[in-house]
């Protein structure tokens, strides 16, 4: 499996070069290098930590890289809780809590809502990629809300095509800092990996495009200026919303990695980012009948805006 190094990660050390490129952990990265998997420009490279230039082509040997990835296949989890807000034997929509991680990666290799669905729905360990069975689509650790997995090759298979086909219906409930001023906009700026900070994402004119639409529920005025939005996916980039939001100057609250630093007092401090995914439609996979769920903010955002007052603006 090759890949050429992208300017954003010229200068990095070769195991945290082949973590971001093959998203393996960083652990997991360096045994493929010390075990002799990694070639650079067509060398053979054992030392972790060489230093690596824009343009040099790096070579992971697939059979390795697989059997890695086999070792650290998720496995079922009984005592991993799911709210399973649908299931039939197609599929399963979830309503997942802020803090669980949906399957394992970076270091992160049991917890996961993957081990849940696995030990609810064994059947699932087939379906889809080995390393996140079912999973079609993700949220963010912190992030909490709708997502649904496949329980069957054929309902994978129409799920992702509806993701590529942008016709999945996928909203968002955010809080973000400051007096957002239009009422309804469209963030229309491509997202790709951060020229800066290459564990992050950012808009820039070498990301792919990404769009998403925004409308204002309420602003408020105390005891900071802070904005509630709907937010609605027309694509699914990493980090998407998040980004686009801080782009504009609006970065959501508890934000600590696109949140520009802004804090406030104790009544809107949050340990994780103020988004939530509040509604998830599609056509469901078996007989195209359309299906469409909802979930109410959970507790922590509906104290985050009971503690805001004076609304300002319309």
């Amino acid at each position: 499996m090759t890949e050429p190094l992208p300017p954003a990660l010229a200068g990095e050390r070769l195991d945290r070069a082949v973590a971001l490129l093959w998203q393996t952990s960083r652990s997991g990265a360096s045994a493929l290098v010390a075990a002799g998997a990694v070639r650079v420009n067509g060398a053979v490279r054992t030392d972790r930590a060489t230093r690596l230039a824009a343009g040099d082509e790096l070579v992971v040997a697939a059979e390795a890289l697989a059997a890695q990835r086999h070792r650290t296949e998720p496995q079922a989890e009984p005592e991993v809780r799911l709210a399973v807000v649908h299931e039939d034997p197609h599929l399963v929509v979830v309503d997942k809590p802020a803090g669980l991680v949906v399957h394992p990666g970076s270091g992160r290799t049991a917890g996961t809502l993957c081990g849940g669905l696995l030990a609810r729905y064994p059947g699932m360990a087939g379906v889809g990629e080995a390393a996140r069975p079912g999973i079609v689509h993700r949220l963010d650790a912190g992030t909490s809300g709708l997502l649904v997995a496949a329980r069957t090759t054929e309902a994978y298979d129409s799920l992702v095509s509806q993701l590529a086909n942008r016709t999945v219906r996928r909203c968002y409930e955010a809080v973000c800092w400051g007096a957002v001023r239009e009422d309804r906009g469209l963030i229309d700026a491509p997202v790709g990996r951060s020229g800066r900070r290459p564990t992050q994402m950012a808009v820039t004119e070498r990301g792919r495009p990404a769009r998403t639409a925004y409308e204002v529920r309420r602003r408020y005025g105390s005891p900071d200026e802070v904005t509630h939005l709907t937010c609605r996916l027309e694509t699914g980039r990493t980090h998407q919303i998040r980004v686009h939001l801080s782009a504009i100057g609006h970065p959501l609250l508890g934000d600590e990695v696109y949140g520009a630093g802004r804090s406030g007092g104790a009544a809107l401090r949050l340990d994780r980012p103020a988004l939530h995914a509040a509604l998830l439609g599609f056509d469901h996979p078996a007989d195209a009948r359309a299906m469409i769920f909802e979930s109410a903010l959970p507790a922590d955002l509906r104290t985050l805006l009971a503690a805001l007052s004076r609304e300002t603006g319309a």
